[in-house]
């Protein structure tokens, strides 16, 4: 398979470059799910955006192929107990890249960037068929990309963006991080606080989610003399390390009315340190509770009016991937290099169950 793939993966990924549609490996641009519709007057409007069901974009799983030869991937992503929507990406590829369905696939887990790289070098020395990345960080990919296309090894980015250029990679399926946060920001504006006291929760540095929330934050934050950051500090995604941040801040007698987290499980501690002290939070409470990832449970607390909003990052990517492999197998050309699923923002004084039932991971 190794010496098929060579030849036909760098004419389809050559395609791809002459015929995408967007540009391609911004940290700022993109990062989980076609065509972003969000709003830029609050989540009113963002929950008016037409997002289709995720099911009902994804495209159709190939079968396996009539010969029986399994194609092999290597599948490198984040730690799967990081997060709801970690988890849910884990068990979606997982379910995907299987035997029965023509692949022969290995995982490795890290948070950490130099560890996800150390494992994209041994699946080279495996030789696999295909490079299936969630980068840790954005930088310092390069090299490795580089020796996986000497290769003849296929990359194709999901979930997250890199810093790399787009001639190194067949394709990236994933969100518009940066418009994950200013849909968010923006809602936030439309509160129309008098002043905004801001507690903000960052996940892992230097990720594509991180700098994707934390960019429209800040530059809102620079430009308006009401907003302030109280604290500005990662919990690396953690709930734990949430709640102790914000306990810190209450424990040291400083104001705060909002509390913008960069997933839901963040949020969640925050919201534990919060009850453990008495502060009341959600719609029309004393503080603000914002998360990202739409976990059903984190959507329930909207539902339920406890937090004030969730933002949506879309964790189904394996058909999409699939789709990609299949083109370049049968030597059809990729129509787009970056592949932007459909995400749209939550207010807790519009979501209804029917949301949270279709939308909740």
């Amino acid at each position: 398979m190794k010496k098929r793939t060579i030849a036909v993966m760098l004419t389809a990924a050559m395609a791809a470059a002459s015929l995408a549609g967007c540009g391609g490996s911004n940290t700022g641009a993109t990062q989980a799910a076609a065509s972003t519709a969000a709003a830029s007057e609050g989540a009113t409007e963002a929950e008016k955006a037409e997002a289709p069901e995720e099911k009902a974009e994804e495209p159709a799983a190939a079968e396996a192929p009539a010969d029986g030869e399994l194609i092999k991937v290597g599948i490198i992503n984040n730690d799967p107990n990081e997060s709801g929507y970690r988890t849910a990406n884990d068990a979606d590829l997982k379910a995907m890249f299987t035997k029965e369905k023509g692949y022969d696939a290995s995982f490795a887990y890290s948070l950490k960037n130099d560890e996800q790289i150390t494992a994209a070098q041994k699946f080279i020395q495996d030789e696999v068929d295909y490079l299936l990345l969630s980068a840790a960080d954005t930088s310092g990919w390069d090299s490795v990309l580089k020796d996986a296309q000497d290769a003849g090894i296929g990359v194709i980015l999901f979930d997250r963006t890199i810093d790399a250029s787009e001639d190194l990679y067949l394709a990236s399926i994933v969100s518009d991080m940066a418009k994950e946060g200013e849909t968010a920001v923006n809602w936030l504006a439309s509160q129309e606080l008098d002043q905004y006291n801001i507690i903000h929760i960052q996940g892992v540095m230097g990720s594509a989610a991180q700098q994707g929330r934390t960019g429209a934050l800040d530059e809102k934050v620079a430009a308006e003399d009401s907003w302030t950051l109280v604290t500005q500090q990662t919990a690396e995604w953690n709930s734990e390390k949430a709640q102790q941040i914000v306990q810190s801040v209450i424990d040291s007698g400083t104001s705060f009315n909002v509390i913008y987290a960069e997933n839901d499980d963040m949020a969640k501690g925050a919201v534990a340190a919060l009850d453990k002290a008495n502060i009341s939070h959600g719609v029309g409470k004393d503080v603000i509770i914002m998360g990202f990832d739409c976990n059903k449970w984190a959507l329930q607390e909207l539902l339920d009016q406890n937090w004030n909003y969730d933002g949506q990052c879309n964790p189904f990517q394996a058909k999409y991937i699939d789709e990609v492999i299949k083109k370049v197998e049968n030597g059809e050309a990729l129509a787009e290099k970056v592949i932007i699923m459909d995400e749209k923002g939550f207010d807790a004084t519009t979501i209804t169950e029917d949301d949270v039932n279709n939308y909740g991971i």
